[in-house]
């Protein structure tokens, strides 16, 4: 760390983003991996919900710049993917 004034308040800045930035990853993962579960074993409505939740969260992690728009695009692709492979063998 430096010893500058500025640097001392970037890494500050710093710190804070990243707290931040894995508490929305950490909840993002969490809304998607209940997402994937409640395709595979849930109704479809339940898997529907959840695939909803998941697509919100999706989007506020890109919208706050912890996602690229368009990884964000992908996992919404991907997940949609999964619902519906999920759907198909029920």
């Amino acid at each position: 760390m430096g010893t500058k004034r500025h640097a001392k308040k970037r890494h500050r800045q710093s710190l804070r983003r990243r707290d931040r930035n894995r508490a929305v990853r950490s909840s993002t993962r969490t809304v998607i991996k209940k997402a994937v579960v409640a395709a595979e074993t849930g109704a479809p409505e339940e898997a529907a919900e959840a695939y909803r939740r998941a697509q919100q969260a999706i989007d506020v992690a890109a919208r706050k710049g912890v996602l690229h728009r368009r990884t964000a695009a992908r996992k919404k692709s991907r997940l949609a993917r999964r619902l519906r492979q999920a759907a198909d063998k029920a």
